[in-house]
């Protein structure tokens, strides 16, 4: 007597699997859209004129601000700023609440969940490099991504990764400042990146554990997914651009006078150049608004090592975006990561002194 084996049909998708996929897909419709419109088409622009002409077209941003706080200079400071960022802000809020709220959260963290540390490093950095945006921007997506319970050090390293190793700043840099400048930036950002997300999620590790059970259950209709992303985009446009806003023009009210490094570009003491990173790490700037400044430091003579650290430090951070992200990652996380990245400057001044 023969038997005959019982034929195995494909298995169909649950209706909430399909839903999870037309998030995802949404979602990388958003992201892609946007960040060719706000960062691939612009950059590439860019970068074609520089390869051309070999010089940055336009000034370093804190000269709106004047030399000496004031609140018109804070207020033209702003709208120079945000002239520069608002499409990348933009695309950063519809993206963060995204993530929030279209994308599984069990499949965001299939790709950012690594065993080691340095694999949460390493995921997150890798997910950052196509963002290209500078760390206020990227914050935004940093909350979401931690709304979502993304892993702490990965989506650190994301945060940091975006404004650090973007690959567009680094074209800039090899086509306006000599080799040193860019091959410190990759590899002290590289550095300055593994080890923030190591530190942060060794921290987080001790401090609690995060499972995705504990946190909401994903949408299971249109309508509540759609719901859910309209209520993550309207806290994020009622909370943190207001926020966003008033820090950027506390730190344009001093920015004129914070960034008149002069008196400190002559000297490579070791007190001088972690005020220059302290500092560096408070200004706001948007992408590539570091070159400019380096551009003008190195021609009125600056030492290599204050070039050096904020060639890290005045990208990396900024006292909005830590603002913004320090609720979610906690005050002493942030100031952990903050401490790092002066750090991490310090480390960049002595290897670009030692390059050039």
């Amino acid at each position: 007597m023969s038997t005959t084996a019982p034929v195995k049909t494909p298995e169909t998708a649950t209706p909430e699997k399909r839903l999870g996929w037309a998030g995802l897909a949404l979602t990388l419709g958003i992201l892609v859209a946007g960040l060719m419109w706000a960062k691939w088409l612009p950059y590439d622009l860019k970068a074609h004129k520089l390869a051309e002409t070999g010089v940055w077209d336009g000034k370093a941003i804190f000269g709106a601000a004047g030399s000496t706080p004031s609140l018109q200079g804070a207020f033209d400071f702003t709208v120079v700023y945000l002239k520069a960022v608002w499409k990348a802000a933009l695309v950063a809020l519809l993206v963060a609440a995204a993530l929030e709220s279209l994308v599984p959260r069990r499949w965001l963290l299939r790709v950012l969940s690594r065993r080691t540390s340095w694999g949460q490093g390493i995921s997150g950095a890798l997910l950052a490099l196509p963002s290209m945006m500078c760390t206020c921007c990227t914050a935004p997506v940093a909350i979401g991504l931690r709304r979502s319970g993304a892993p702490a050090g990965a989506t650190v390293a994301y945060w940091l990764a975006n404004p650090l190793l973007n690959p567009a700043v680094l074209v800039f840099l090899g086509l306006t400042m000599p080799w040193p400048f860019v091959t410190t930036r990759v590899v002290v950002g590289v550095v300055v990146v593994l080890v923030a997300a190591v530190l942060v999620s060794r921290r987080f590790s001790t401090v609690q554990v995060e499972t995705p059970d504990a946190l909401p259950a994903d949408p299971r209709t249109w309508g509540e997914m759609l719901v859910r992303f309209g209520k993550a985009l309207g806290r994020y446009l009622v909370v943190l651009v207001p926020e966003y806003v008033v820090l950027v023009l506390l730190v344009g009210f001093f920015s004129g006078w914070l960034s008149n490094v002069a008196v400190l570009s002559q000297h490579a003491g070791p007190l001088a150049l972690l005020l220059v990173g302290v500092i560096g790490a408070a200004l706001v700037i948007p992408t590539g608004g570091e070159i400019p400044v380096l551009v003008g430091l190195t021609a009125a003579g600056a030492s290599y090592g204050v070039a050096g650290v904020l060639l890290i430090t005045l990208p990396a951070l900024s006292i909005p975006s830590i603002v913004m992200v320090a609720r979610h990652f906690g005050v002493r996380t942030t100031l952990l990561v903050t401490g790092w990245v002066v750090v991490g400057g310090l480390l960049a001044a002595g290897l670009l002194t030692v390059l050039t």
